[in-house]
């Protein structure tokens, strides 16, 4: 089950991540490490084909369009649940801690440290047990991004199903009863952190 989890991981958070030539070229790589589990194989299956078949310009606006322009898909786990809050900053705060208990420094490439193609290459290639920890807290984040995805038709919604079916218990059957699993909605206040906020800086180096 541990190798089935870093590959599905890993294959996940360059899915999810920009689709620079860096990533389409590891299409192959990505193909070769889920062939070994048919059964997570298939729910990579279209955005692999997506991503081998577009022109790059192309796949790159698309990804822009549906994860960077608004929040209907936002990857930042914790914006699903404290949105724009004071809280929040408390939250990144401690994905950033988790990583500097890690033996090697991550680099956050300037993303926050709650970006969901990062918490999983992190789980995938540093800390399996940390990562799937910081994933499962996050749950009702994901099922809302993938009822999110599944609801705009968008392939990636599969991805998700296949990280959610890597943590304990079954996804909820509907919209409402992942609202119950996070308690509430995601707020509106606008008053997060400072740009400039130390917590958010890459931890590489720091």
């Amino acid at each position: 089950m541990t190798r089935r989890e870093k590959v599905v991981y890993l294959a996940a958070a360059w899915c999810l991540s920009y689709p620079d030539e860096e990533i389409v070229g590891r299409v192959p790589l990505m193909r070769a490490g889920l062939a070994e589990f048919p059964g997570a194989s298939q729910d990579f299956d279209d955005v692999l084909e997506l991503l081998e078949s577009s022109e790059p310009m192309e796949i790159q606006a698309y990804y822009v369009r549906e994860f960077d322009l608004g929040r209907r898909h936002a990857l930042h786990l914790s914006y699903w649940t404290d949105g724009d809050t004071r809280r929040r900053g408390e939250v990144l705060g401690t994905f950033k801690k988790t990583y500097r208990q890690s033996d090697i420094l991550v680099d956050t490439h300037g993303e926050l440290p709650d970006y969901l193609p990062m918490v999983l290459e992190y789980a995938a290639l540093v800390d399996l047990k940390a990562g799937r920890e910081l994933l499962t807290r996050y749950r009702a984040s994901l099922e809302m991004l993938r009822f999110g995805l599944l609801r705009d038709e968008l392939p990636h919604a599969r991805i998700l199903q296949a990280i959610c079916t890597t943590l304990p218990g079954k996804s909820p059957a509907d919209e409402q009863a992942v609202m119950r699993m996070a308690g509430y909605g995601p707020p509106t206040e606008a008053v997060g952190l400072d740009p400039y906020d130390p917590r958010l800086l890459p931890v590489k180096g720091a």
